[in-house]
């Protein structure tokens, strides 16, 4: 990656010129484009949604879709878009004024769905469930008015870990984030580009460029949710064994149904042994079917 000030993106001007920052930033692109090309997402001349809260995962999401598109690897349309849920005290101008500067065509849309939830949610129970199935509604119809193909979110790969061991403890399932979702209506894809990105990069990356990271008052400041119970016993477990998320995750991409218990995905009816055929001469080893 050459760091020419004309050849770089304007989300990177400013970038730290240290050793170690090249190889984050080179390790979340790489990182990237194999999810990307390993999940089949680019369909060329497609428009893609990007979903943008003012996190550090969704500005490194953008950072890398762009340096990928900027270096001719991916070769999509890419529109940026904030939903503003009316949460009280959003800096309802940063992120305008952001990707103004940037030069990254967006739209930002404003709908009160703070209101909806605290409306709704009985008092000393979690927001997430209902307050992500409007957000997705609402990008879902962006999506069709902008004429996107696909909206990408910036969900990484401890999100998915933790989503998993979530549906594992809460839910009784074996299920995760997949990386690439084809929706109900089947007329509009999900994509995860980050899925092989390790959340401590995306804010190690964020924190660096200094975006302006907006946090989320809704859910974020309920305590005793189950993702962060979830996430405090992977760190647990990382603690005491470095690589353990990625060993996780591995596992997630490795998946054998016949050393599971689902007979839906393994026939586990229908596989029957096959009786050994022994020679009648003694001493002869057994003939093989």
């Amino acid at each position: 990656m050459l760091d020419d000030p004309e050849d770089i993106h304007p989300l990177f001007h400013g970038a730290p010129s240290t050793t170690e920052f090249r190889k984050l930033r080179k390790r979340i692109v790489r990182q990237t484009r194999e999810s990307i090309e390993q999940y089949g997402m680019v369909e060329r001349g497609a428009r893609w949604l990007i979903c943008l809260s003012g996190g550090k995962d969704s500005y490194t999401l953008l950072a890398a879709l762009h340096e990928l598109k900027w270096r001719g690897l991916l070769p999509v349309d890419l529109l940026a878009c904030n939903l503003d849920q009316g949460q009280p005290g959003f800096p309802a101008t940063v992120l305008p004024e952001f990707l103004e500067r940037m030069r990254v065509p967006h739209r930002i849309e404003y709908q009160d769905t703070y209101s909806v939830v605290k409306e709704k949610v009985p008092q000393g129970r979690t927001y997430c469930a209902l307050c992500s199935r409007l957000r997705r509604g609402n990008l879902y119809r962006i999506a069709r008015e902008e004429g996107c193909a696909a909206i990408v979110l910036g969900h990484h790969r401890d999100d998915i870990l933790e989503t998993f061991f979530m549906n594992l403890f809460h839910g009784g399932r074996l299920a995760t984030m997949p990386p690439k979702l084809l929706n109900e209506a089947g007329d509009l894809l999900v994509f995860r580009p980050l899925a092989h990105v390790a959340e401590a990069d995306c804010e190690r990356f964020a924190r660096a460029m200094q975006y302006p990271i907006i946090p989320c008052d809704l859910c974020g400041s309920q305590d005793g949710l189950q993702r962060q119970q979830v996430k405090a016993i992977l760190d647990q477990w990382e603690a005491r064994s470095p690589g353990r998320r990625q060993v996780m995750f591995r596992a997630l991409m490795n998946a054998r149904p016949s050393h599971l218990l689902d007979p839906a995905l393994f026939d586990f009816a229908g596989l029957q042994r096959r009786p050994v055929e022994i020679e009648e001469e003694a001493g002869q080893p057994p003939r093989l079917p």
